[in-house]
C-alpha cells in the first residue's frame, strides 16, 4: 500500500540520517555534508539509476524539509531581537552591502559571459550571492561560534541578504515565470514589502501578546502554541509570496523579546534538529548527480571565483564591526556556504524554460545551481570546521595582525 510505502521511506530516512550523523561524530566531523550525501545516494538519481528501492521525496520529505528552513531560521531570529537589529543597524547595511556589492557583481559579470543574457545574469547572480541562512546558523550552533563575537557580522549580513532575497524573488519570479511583466514585478515587490512591514511592525508592537501566548503551565501547550504561530506566519507568507524563511526570521525575532528566549530554545532544539536533518536529507535526495558532468566546468570555475570573493566580503564585514584579522576571517569562511535560496532560485529558472529563457539554459542553470549548491555546502560546511588552520597559516603572516588567542 502505498501508506506503508511513505511510511517505510520516512523511516529509512531517518535510519539513514540516525546512522551517518554517529558516522559524522566519530570523525569528528560536521554532520551536514553527511546528511546531503546519503541523501543523494538514497535517492532516485542513484539507487534508483540501479533499478534498486530508493527513497521518495513524499510530502512528508518535502513539508519537513520546509520546516526545517523555518525552525532554523527562527532560532537564528531567537538571537538577534529588534531591539538588536536597530542597534547594529549602521554596520549591518556596511557589511551587507559590501557583500551584496562584491559577490552580486562578479555573479553579474559571470553569468553573463556565460550565457550571454542580462536575465539569465541575474539569476546566476542571485545564486551565486545568497548565502545559506540555514546551513551557516545550523553550523554556528554546533560549534559553539554562535555566543562569540564573529557570530554578529555573520548573522547581520544573513539578515540582510534575507531581506534582499525577498524582493528578489518577487522581482524574478515575475520576470522569469510571469513572462517578463513589469507591472507584475512591481505589484509582487510592493506585496513583498507590505508583508515584511507587517511583520517588522508585529515584531515592534505586539511583544505582548507574544508574552501571552506562551504563558502556560503545560510544555505540551507551549511547544503547540509556539509551532502553531511560527508555521501558521511562515505558511501565510509563502501563500503571499514571501519566502517563508524571512517570516519564520521575524516571529523568533518577536519571540526574543519575551521572557520565553530561554524555553523556547530548550523545549523546541530537538524539533528544530530533527527537521533540519530532514531538510539537508532533502537537498541530496532532489540532486540529480548525473547533471554535474555537463556543468562540471561551470561549477568549478563559479567556486574558484565566488570562495574568494565571499572570503574577502566575508573578512571586510568583519573589520566594519571592529574585529580582529583572526575573527574576520572566520566570519569570510563561515559565509562560504550556499544552500536553500540557490535552488530556490534555481527552480525560478527552471520554471521560465522555453518561454522567457531558452530551454538549453534555463536547464543548464538549474544543474549549475544544484552541483553549486553541493560543492559550497560542503565546502563552507568543512571550511569552517577547520578554521583554525586558517587563522594559524594564514592569519598569522598578515601584516599587522592583531588576532588573540
Amino acid at each position: 500500500m502505498a501508506v506503508e510505502n511513505h511510511l517505510l521511506d520516512v523511516g529509512i530516512m531517518f535510519a539513514a540520517v540516525a546512522g551517518v550523523g554517529v558516522l559524522a561524530d566519530r570523525l569528528d566531523q560536521s554532520v551536514i555534508p553527511f546528511y546531503i550525501l546519503i541523501g543523494m545516494v538514497l535517492g532516485p538519481h542513484v539507487l534508483g539509476e540501479f533499478g534498486l528501492p530508493y527513497v521518495e521525496e513524499t510530502a512528508f520529505v518535502e513539508i519537513g524539509a520546509e520546516l526545517g528552513i523555518v525552525f532554523l531560521l527562527f532560532f537564528l531570529g531567537l538571537e538577534f531581537n529588534l531591539d538588536r537589529l536597530v542597534e547594529n543597524r549602521d554596520r549591518i547595511g556596511k557589511a551587507g552591502t559590501i557583500d551584496l556589492g562584491i559577490n552580486f557583481g562578479v555573479g553579474l559579470v559571470l553569468g553573463y559571459l556565460v550565457f550571454g543574457s542580462l536575465l539569465a545574469a541575474v539569476l546566476v547572480a542571485g545564486i551565486v550571492y545568497i548565502s545559506s541562512s540555514a546551513i551557516i546558523t545550523k553550523s554556528l550552533i554546533d560549534l559553539g561560534w554562535i555566543a562569540n563575537s564573529e557570530s554578529d557580522p555573520m548573522l547581520g549580513t544573513l539578515v540582510y541578504e534575507d531581506l534582499f532575497i525577498a524582493v528578489y524573488l518577487a522581482v524574478v519570479s515575475a520576470l522569469v515565470v510571469g513572462g517578463g511583466d513589469v507591472a507584475e514585478a512591481v505589484e509582487s515587490v510592493g506585496l513583498a514589502l507590505g508583508f515584511i512591514l507587517a511583520l517588522l511592525l508585529l515584531v515592534y508592537f505586539g511583544t505582548g501578546w507574544f508574552e501571552r501566548a506562551l504563558h502556560t503551565q503545560s510544555n505540551e501547550f507551549f511547544v503547540l502554541r509556539a509551532i502553531g504561530i511560527t508555521v501558521l506566519v511562515a505558511g501565510a507568507a509563502l501563500a503571499a509570496g514571501v519566502s517563508e524563511a524571512v517570516a519564520a526570521f521575524f516571529i523568533g525575532m518577536a519571540f526574543s523579546s519575551t521572557d520565553y528566549v530561554d524555553e523556547l530554545e530548550h523545549n523546541l532544539e530537538a524539533i528544530r534538529d530533527t527537521f533540519a536533518a530532514i531538510f539537508f536529507f532533502w537537498i541530496g535526495l532532489v540532486t540529480d548527480p548525473t547533471l554535474f558532468p555537463a556543468v562540471a566546468g561551470l561549477v568549478a570555475l563559479a567556486a574558484l571565483v565566488t570562495t574568494p570573493t565571499k572570503l574577502v566580503s566575508g573578512f571586510l564585514g568583519g573589520r566594519v564591526y571592529g574585529l580582529d584579522d583572526r575573527r574576520s576571517t572566520r566570519v569570510g569562511l563561515g559565509m562560504v556556504t550556499r544552500g536553500e535560496f540557490s535552488l530556490i532560485i534555481a527552480t525560478v529558472a527552471l520554471g521560465g524554460a522555453g518561454a522567457t529563457l531558452p530551454a538549453e539554459t534555463a536547464n543548464t542553470i538549474y544543474a549549475f545551481a544544484v552541483g553549486y549548491v553541493l560543492v559550497m555546502s560542503i565546502l563552507g560546511t568543512t571550511l569552517m570546521r577547520y578554521s583554525s588552520l586558517f587563522e594559524e597559516r594564514v592569519v598569522a603572516r598578515l601584516p599587522g595582525d592583531r588576532a588573540r588567542a
